[in-house]
C-alpha cells in the first residue's frame, strides 16, 4: 500500500529537483524511436565488455612470453588464472556497486566503470610479468561494476514498449563486446610481427607486444567516459524538495523506512522469480565464459593436440565475423522473437540449439582449407547468436521481477553471482584444456572432445533449469 501511494504521488506530481522525475516526464512526453538513448546504452555496455575477453586470442602467447609455463601443455593452466582474475574482482564488488547505484545514482557508477577501463586496461597492456597481469585484471574487474546499474538505467530510460529492446541492446552490446574484444586483441597483438612495415621491434609496441589492443580499447573507453558525462540520472530522490512532505513522511520516517527495508531489499532473496532467473543466468554465464577462453585456446593450440593451429589474427577474423552476424540478428530479429515466444521460450530454444552447434566443434578440427574456414565461421556465428539470445531473456526476467528502487541491488546480486561463476569458468577451462591435451590417446573422449562434452553438459543443465517448477515468470 505504501508503495502504491508513493507511485501515485510520483505519477501526479512533478518534483522539480528530482532527476528521476525529469526522466519520467521526458518518457511520457516523448514520441518516436529513442535512437540516441539506445546508442548511449549500447556504447557504454560495449566499453565495459570489450576488455573482458580481448586478451584471449593473445593470452596463449603472452603466458609463453612470461616464461612461467615449463611445458607448452601447461600454458592453458596459467592462462586460466589470468582469465579469471577480472571476474574474481567483480565478484567481490558487484553488490557494493549495486548499493551505491541505488543510494547515490546510476550515473556515478557508470562513470567510475568506464574510467577504470581507461586506467587498468592500459596498465595490463604494459604488464611485465604474470603477477602484474593478474593484479591489473583484478583491479579492472573490481572497479568495473556498471553492468547491473546500466540494466537498471536502461529500464528507467525507455518507455514500456521499448524496454525489451533496451535490454536486448544491453545483451547485444555485451555479446558483441565479448566477440569484438577478442577480434581487436587478435588483430592488434604483436604488431611488430604482424605489421613490421608499420611497427618497429624497437618501438613501445615491439617491447610491449600486447599493448596496442589494450590502448585501442582504452582510447574508446575514454571517449565513452566523456559521452557518459552528459547522460541524465534516473534515480528518484526527493530529499531536497520542500513541498514533498507527504512523500517524505512515507519514505523517510524511521518506522516506514524499516518497513520498506523489511519488505524491499531484505526480501530480494525470497523473490523466487528473481533468484531462479539469477541461478539460470549463472549457469549460462559459466558456460559462456568457459567457451570464450576455450575457443581461443583451442584455435591457437597446435593441430597435433586437436587444435586448429591458428594465429591470433586468424582468431580475430573469426570473431569479427561472429560479432557482425550477432549485431545483425539482435537488431533485426530478437525483439520479434521475444514478443512472439516470450523470454523463457527464447532462452530454452537458444540453449538447446547451442548444444547441437557445440557438438560439431571436434569434427570441425578434422577439416582443412576453405571447408574449415567456412564451417568454423558459420558455427561461431550461430553459437554466439544463440548464447546472447539466452542471456537476453534472463536479463528481461530479472528486471521485471523487482521494483525500480530494487533494480540496482538486484542487478548487483546477479552480477556478484554471475561474476563468481565467470571467475570459475576461465580457471576451470584452462585446467581442463591443459589436461585434455595430455590425453590424446584416451579411449573415451580423447583430447579436446572431452572439453566440448563438458561444455555441453553445463549448457544442458541450464536448459533443464528453464522449466517449471524451477524457473517462474514474475507476476505483477
Amino acid at each position: 500500500m505504501a508503495e502504491e501511494y508513493a507511485e501515485c504521488l510520483l505519477e501526479n506530481k512533478y518534483h522539480e529537483n528530482c532527476p528521476g522525475c525529469k526522466v519520467d516526464q521526458k518518457k511520457r512526453l516523448r514520441r518516436g524511436f529513442p535512437f540516441s538513448e539506445l546508442c548511449t546504452v549500447w556504447i557504454i555496455v560495449l566499453c565495459t565488455a570489450l576488455p573482458i575477453s580481448s586478451l584471449f586470442p593473445f593470452l596463449y602467447f603472452m603466458i609463453g612470453d612470461f616464461d612461467i609455463a615449463k611445458k607448452e601443455e601447461d600454458i592453458g593452466f596459467y592462462a586460466g588464472f589470468v582469465g579469471c582474475s577480472f571476474m574474481l574482482g567483480r565478484t567481490l564488488t558487484s553488490v557494493f556497486w549495486g548499493i551505491v547505484a541505488d543510494r547515490y545514482g546510476r550515473k556515478p557508477v557508470i562513470l567510475i566503470g568506464t574510467a577504470s577501463v581507461v586506467v587498468f586496461n592500459t596498465l595490463f597492456g604494459l604488464s611485465l610479468n604474470f603477477w602484474m597481469a593478474i593484479i591489473m585484471r583484478f583491479c579492472l574487474g573490481s572497479f568495473n561494476g556498471l553492468l547491473g546499474p546500466i540494466k537498471a538505467y536502461a529500464m528507467e530510460t525507455f518507455r514500456d514498449e521499448y524496454q525489451s529492446l533496451a535490454l536486448s541492446a544491453v545483451s547485444t552490446a555485451w555479446g558483441i563486446g565479448l566477440i569484438v574484444g577478442p577480434a581487436i586483441g587478435g588483430f592488434l597483438a604483436q604488431p611488430a610481427k604482424q605489421y613490421p612495415s608499420l611497427f618497429s621491434e624497437e618501438s613501445i609496441f615491439g617491447k610491449f607486444p600486447y599493448f596496442l589492443p589494450c590502448l585501442a580499447i582504452s582510447a574508446f573507453a575514454l571517449f565513452v567516459t566523456i559521452i557518459s558525462l552528459r547522460i541524465p540520472e534516473t534515480l528518484h530522490n526527493h530529499k531536497t524538495d520542500d513541498d514533498d512532505e507527504s512523500f517524505d513522511a512515507l519514505s523517510h520516517d524511521p518506522e516506514s523506512h524499516k518497513v520498506a527495508e523489511r519488505n524491499g531489499k531484505s526480501s530480494l532473496m525470497k523473490n523466487w522469480p528473481l533468484v531462479s532467473s539469477i541461478i539460470v543466468y549463472c549457469v549460462f554465464s559459466l558456460h559462456d565464459m568457459a567457451y570464450t577462453e576455450i575457443f581461443s585456446l583451442w584455435a591457437n593450440s597446435p593441430r597435433k593436440y586437436g587444435g586448429l593451429g591458428y594465429s591470433s589474427a586468424d582468431v580475430g577474423s573469426v570473431l569479427a565475423i561472429s560479432g557482425f552476424g550477432l549485431l545483425m540478428f539482435q537488431l533485426s530479429l530478437y525483439s520479434y522473437a521475444e514478443r512472439l515466444l516470450g523470454p523463457i521460450i527464447v532462452t530454452r530454444i537458444s540453449g538447446s540449439l547451442a548444444i547441437l552447434v557445440l557438438s560439431s566443434y571436434p569434427l570441425i578440427a578434422k577439416l582443412s582449407g576453405f571447408a574449415i574456414t567456412l564451417t568454423l565461421n558459420c558455427a561461431s556465428v550461430a553459437k554466439n547468436v544463440l548464447a546472447t539470445c539466452a542471456i537476453t531473456g534472463l536479463f528481461i526476467l530479472q528486471n521485471k521481477a523487482v521494483r525500480q528502487d530494487q533494480r540496482g541491488a538486484a542487478n548487483g546480486i546477479a552480477m556478484t553471482a554471475m561474476s563468481l561463476f565467470k571467475a570459475i569458468g576461465p580457471a576451470a577451462a584452462g585446467i581442463i584444456f591443459s589436461w585434455s591435451e595430455k590425453r590424446q590417446d584416451a579411449s573415451f573422449l580423447p583430447g579436446t572432445q572431452v572439453v566440448f562434452f563438458i561444455l555441453n553438459v553445463i549448457l544442458a543443465l541450464g536448459v533443464v533449469l528453464t522449466f517449471k517448477p524451477f524457473l517462474r515468470v514474475p507476476q505483477h
